[in-house]
């Protein structure tokens, strides 16, 4: 009986979560977009189509977008697993001259939004030659500094005696690195790639900024040119086009789901 109250609040919890979402589903089968215009939102499952995701792909080229979104989303999640993941080695294991300086201009960073960099940003790929492409996107995400302090905080927990039997053995840093310490650090990683994924999947300033063309836009802004230049589009086809951007997003989340929760949870442990 203690629990019901807990439960009450969980569940109120996250129906008011899931109902955007859910609103969004029901709107991409909607017959019709006066319906999604009723106050309150009806979720009710009355005159539906399947018609609105065919309108999606007849007005815009939506499988270009996405074939844009998964390169640049998969490219920039891999490279910042990479370069996190050694960077946050160095910073946590190995002693070296000016490494606090260093690591405090990486926090430094966190504070600067992307808002602030954006002009000598476009200036660098400009002189670059690199604007109107997919590497205008992918350049600027290889670095971040919070995967950087995430995965540092992690190897920061793993017994230092791991490395001191490696380093008997004759192992080097290198084999130490990917022989002991990624292997025990697959939940950090993964909560790292599903959040850089998810991160750069939705992202729409860079993408708008970088791209003229319109082929080689991601799914952000063609959902945005599903709008319309004055706003005057479909709701029905717009929330088709959203539904079709949150499924990859949702899977790789479902998948990974358990990564996340063994991350927070050994996060507290002190071994």
């Amino acid at each position: 009986m203690k629990r019901i109250p807990t439960f009450v609040i969980l569940a109120v919890a996250a129906f008011a979560i899931a109902a955007p979402f859910l609103w969004i589903f029901r709107g991409a089968l909607s017959a019709s977009d006066a319906e999604l215009y009723r106050l309150p939102p009806t979720f009710t499952a009355g005159n539906l189509t399947a018609g609105n995701f065919g309108k999606v792909t007849d007005q815009v080229p939506y499988f270009r977008f996405f074939a844009n979104s998964i390169i640049v989303s998969t490219t920039v999640t891999v490279a910042q697993i990479v370069t996190c993941a050694t960077a946050g080695y160095a910073f946590a294991r190995l002693k070296f001259r000016g490494k606090g300086v260093l690591f405090a201009v990486v926090i430094g960073s966190l504070m600067i939004p992307i808002q602030v960099t954006i002009v000598p940003l476009f200036l660098v790929m400009s002189k670059l030659s690199l604007t109107n492409t997919l590497w205008s996107l992918i350049l600027p995400g290889i670095f971040s500094a919070f995967g950087i302090f995430l995965l540092r905080q992690h190897f920061l927990t793993l017994p230092a005696q791991l490395e001191e039997a490696a380093r008997i053995d004759g192992a080097g840093h290198f084999r130490t690195f990917t022989r002991i310490i990624l292997p025990l650090s697959g939940p950090s990683v993964a909560t790292l790639g599903i959040l850089c994924f998810t991160y750069w999947w939705n992202d729409l300033l860079l993408p708008l900024v970088m791209i003229n063309d319109t082929g080689k836009q991601t799914l952000p802004v063609g959902l945005v040119l599903l709008a319309g230049r004055f706003s005057t589009g479909s709701l029905g086809t717009i929330a088709a086009g959203i539904t079709m951007a949150i499924v990859p997003v949702l899977v790789v989340f479902l998948m990974a789901q358990r990564y996340i929760v063994q991350s927070i949870a050994s996060s507290g442990l002190k071994l």
